[in-house]
Order: structure tokens, then sequence, then C-alpha cells
């Protein structure tokens, strides 16, 4: 049965807000869409202060209406109507990196933070970045305090991926404070940008952004911080590699041999970096057709595995490809926080990195 609006109405009509009544009583739901099984809508605070403590409503609103039958992806946006009272600081993200202080040489731990692992590509579009999403929020719930770093300074896609588009609060225009997830702890140089604003700068500017995602983010405890790296092999690798005190990498490749290509140049790199590889994932391994059963290796099939082999490193995870994936990182729920076969596959890769004693 088809899901009405009315439907969805009703269920954010039971979200109670932080200062009384509800989401539907106070007239706050705009831009509500149903097109097939995905619902989209906004939540429209009346001031950006009262936005600002709204977060878990968001939350829970999707999590109503996803509850809903007939509702097979939801994506809510939290905005806010009028202007805002006097704001913290601001804070500026770029600049040349500064100097380590004096006495501090080579890679350094950041304060809090138990282990850093790198997800990395030798080349852009293997799904480098919606597995770092859902290998975070599948480790946040086997019940590890979980960090993800978006740091793909060019195309950051993780604001997207993890629902979540409010601009960082920096209460002494210093520190930055990284906004929470579907249980983890993310930020990304994305919520610090206009709509479709365009990063253009040169590999210092790349360097001292990600310096200060890094340093100046309170991030707190965490027992892992996930880093989201770009494709290929340049400036933000260089600066994490030889900056930061990394646990490792994790490199990921989808089986066809020009994928592979670029993996082994990634492995090199890390390898130059003298910076661990803690094995591989294959991600779009396989594809299995929902109507019929058949099983298609579109990319091929056991590139990765052999060539995990041959360096001697383990094969993590395997990750299937399936659409239900690209509907779920587009309404903003990473599908590891859900149910089913795909979100079984990346709770396996994150027992086994939690069990290999990688994390």
């Amino acid at each position: 049965m088809a899901i009405s609006r009315d439907d969805i109405l009703g269920a954010l009509s039971r979200i109670t807000l932080p200062d009384g009544g509800d989401l539907v009583g106070r007239d706050m739901i705009r831009a509500l869409t149903i097109e097939g099984g995905a619902v989209r809508f906004v939540i429209e605070a009346p001031d950006p202060e009262l936005a600002r403590r709204m977060e878990p409503v968001r939350v829970a609103a999707e999590a109503a209406v996803r509850a809903l039958a007939g509702v097979a992806a939801v994506s809510a946006l939290l905005t806010a109507h009028g202007p805002s009272r006097p704001a913290a600081p601001s804070i500026k993200i770029g600049g040349h990196p500064t100097p380590q202080p004096a006495g501090q040489t080579g890679p350094q731990r950041i304060a809090g933070i138990d282990r850093i692992i790198a997800v990395a590509s030798g080349k852009g579009g293997v799904g480098k970045s919606t597995l770092s999403s859902n290998l975070a929020v599948a480790l946040a719930r086997q019940g590890l305090r979980v960090g993800l770093l978006d740091a793909d300074i060019y195309g950051p896609s993780q604001p997207r991926m993890m629902g979540v588009n409010a601009r960082p609060a920096s209460p002494d225009g210093k520190t930055i404070i990284p906004l929470k997830a579907h249980g983890v702890t993310m930020m990304s140089i994305g919520l610090m940008l206009k709509e479709n604003e365009a990063v253009v700068w040169r590999g210092p500017m790349l360097m001292g952004a990600l310096q200060q995602l890094l340093g100046q983010v309170a991030w707190g405890e965490l027992d892992v911080l996930i880093v989201d790296l770009p494709p290929g092999t340049g400036d933000v690798q260089l600066t994490l590699c030889q900056r930061t005190h990394l646990t490792g990498a994790i490199v990921v490749s989808t089986p066809q041999d020009v994928a592979l290509l670029d993996a082994r140049r990634a492995i090199d790199m890390f390898g130059k970096l003298k910076t661990p590889v803690l094995g591989f994932v294959e991600n779009m391994s396989t594809y299995i057709c929902p109507n019929c059963g058949h099983e298609e290796h579109i990319f091929g099939h056991g590139g990765v595995a052999a060539e995990a082999a041959r360096l001697g490193v383990p094969l993590l995870g395997e990750i299937p490809l399936s659409l239900d994936v690209r509907l779920a990182g587009d309404s903003g729920t990473p599908i590891a926080a859900g149910e089913g076969p795909i979100a079984d596959a990346y709770m396996t890769l994150a027992r086994r990195l939690i069990d290999g004693g990688i994390v």
C-alpha cells in the first residue's frame, strides 16, 4: 500500500519538541515529498537557537517515518527561519599549515583518540566514502566510541551520507565542535561551506585545512577515528601520514584490473610513508538480482582477494553491490544503521576489525 501524506504527518505529530508541542502542531514541516517509497521533508525551526537543539528531534522524525509501512528511505533536513542572535566567533578553515611545536618531530598522536584508521583508494568511484560512513556506523553499533573525519577537501560527501547539515559551532573562534549522527562524532569541511560552493585551493591550503580538522576539532574520547581520504596519492595523504600517528590504512577497491592498478599505487605510497596497510576491502564485489536471485560479478571477482594474498595482507571484507546502499547514502542514513544482508556485511567487517585487534 502506498504511503500517504496524512500517514507521514500523523507519525510526525507524535514527535515532541525541546520547548513543548510537536512538529506538526508547531507547523515546522516543509517541502514534504513522496516519490515511491522515498520520503523527504524539511524541519524548519522558528529560530537558529532552537534548531541547534533539534538534531535529536530530526533523528526521531526520520525514525518515526521510516517505521511506516511502505517507506523505503527517509531524508529529513533541519533548517531555521529568521535571523540569529549574535553568534559565537566563527572559524575560518584553510590557510598554510603551522609548524610543529619545538621539540616535536614526526607523526603526533591526537589527544583522546586511541586509534586512527585511514580509508583510502587509488582512484575515485570505488565506494570509499560509502564504506567509511557505513564502517563508522557499524563500529558504533558494536559499542565503540567512533569518529568520522571527511578529509576529502575537494569533494566532501559525508554530510549528505550521514544526514548532517548544521554548521559546527566554535565558542572561541579556534575550537570546532563536531556534530553527531547515527552514534558517530563527525566533521567535514562540507559543513563549513555554502551549498554547492567549490574549494579552489593549492596544496598548502589543503594541508592547513586538514591540520585544523584534526587538531582543532573537539573530538573528545574516541576508540577509533575513521578518516575518509580523497582518491589519489597527494597532499592530504602526505600530510596525514607525516603529521599524524596512524594505526594504519584500509584500502578499498572494486575487483576490476583498472581499479587494482591504482590501489597498488596507494599501497606503494603507504609503504613509502611507513604507514601499515591493515587490509583490503572488495567493494561492489557481487550483485544479486532482487527479483530472481541470480548472482552476477559485474566488475569481475577475486581480483582484490588475489592482490591481498600477493601482498600478504588480510582481505577484510567483500561488500555486495546494491541499489539500497545508494538510496540509504542519498537519504542520509547509512545502510549499516539498519538491518538486512548489506548491513550484515558491514557488521561482519566491523567485527573482523574488532576481533583482529585492529580497533
